[in-house]
């Protein structure tokens, strides 16, 4: 991949984020969630919306404790 390449913002079900390019094919268990651009961008993204890098479900589990 280079410089030009274009990248959307993946999350899935347990509130991970990913970078992928955005003319593949979304993997299975992934979403887009909107955001397009380039790595940089996406990364700036990921860091703004992505504050607790502790899966969903130990997030839940966590807080029912």
């Amino acid at each position: 991949m280079d410089e030009n390449t274009t990248f959307q913002v993946l999350v899935n079900d347990e509130g991970q984020y990913s970078l992928w390019p955005a003319d593949k094919e979304v993997p299975a268990g992934w979403q887009p969630d909107g955001k397009r651009g380039t790595r940089q961008e996406c990364m700036d993204h990921v860091d703004e919306v992505w504050t607790d890098m502790r899966p969903r479900s130990l997030r839940e589990r966590m807080s029912a404790g």
